[in-house]
């Protein structure tokens, strides 16, 4: 059984437009954007968004890059707020710890929060055993397939597969332990942590191919439609400057591209 999805296709319709909001609605952006008088940006800890070195504790990642680039451009300081799950993340929108969240864009979250436009997107894969040999050997009778909770292959493969079983994880951590531990044949998640965890593991492998290419954005929780217009405005002066296209290589990111114009 093959598998393939490209998640634009779905959310594009949830994705906020300037254009009806006006350039007035984002005039004043360190009131609208960072409230609080600095930018609180939110995100998982990983690959996709930001890793933090084990000796001096400093973050970095795309976005750190972002996060600072769009501090510095309304002129407040920059604070990262890290979350271990996503759902912590989007239980923190409504609360007012965090000012805008860096993520996947789907359906659900998108109840939650105003979207920019992708700033990139990400291709999600499967990591497997040696005695898988290909996606036809996935959807079977008796594999278990590990998947973060939420994250965009556990919503795609939901109600995709027929045969397979799901295990969810909470964190990156929990997903890679799961098959060490032979609690399950398959890891689904995003290429670049997949390429991350074969290379310190024998014996597995990355499949060809991708599951699906998930959108990423700047959500924004509902209510704040000043600073989602100003957000949208600084993605694609973001992605048309090139800023986007150098976090992704200084990250190293591999399956990861510039979200679409």
């Amino acid at each position: 059984m093959q598998i393939r999805l490209s998640l634009g296709a779905l959310v594009a319709g949830f994705l906020i437009t300037s254009a009806a909001m006006g350039p007035a609605a984002y005039s004043e952006p360190r009131a609208d954007v960072a409230p609080q008088g600095k930018l609180r940006v939110a995100f998982l800890l990983g690959p996709i968004y930001a890793t933090k070195d084990r000796s001096t504790g400093e973050l970095k990642g795309v976005a750190i890059d972002l996060g600072q680039a769009l501090a510095g451009r309304i002129g407040v300081p920059f604070e990262p707020i890290t979350y271990a799950t996503l759902p912590e993340v989007l239980a923190a929108a409504s609360t007012g710890a965090w000012d805008v969240a860096l993520m996947g864009i789907n359906r659900e979250r998108a109840a939650l929060l105003d979207f920019s436009p992708p700033y990139m997107e990400v291709e999600q894969g499967y990591l497997v055993r040696a005695d898988i040999q290909g996606e036809a050997d996935v959807d079977k009778d008796g594999v278990r397939i590990g998947v973060l909770e939420k994250a965009g292959a556990d919503v795609l493969l939901s109600r995709a597969l027929k045969k397979a079983t799901l295990v969810r994880a909470a964190n990156v951590s929990e997903l890679f332990a799961l098959l060490d531990t032979a609690k399950v044949d398959v890891i689904a998640a995003t290429k670049t942590a997949l390429f991350a965890g074969a290379g310190s593991r024998q014996g597995l492998r990355v499949l060809d191919g991708s599951i699906l290419v998930e959108p990423i954005g700047i959500g924004i929780p509902k209510g704040r439609s000043a600073a989602a217009a100003y957000v949208e405005k600084f993605v694609k002066d973001a992605k048309a400057e090139g800023l986007v296209k150098s976090a992704i290589e200084r990250a190293g990111l591999r399956g990861v591209v510039v979200g679409p114009n």
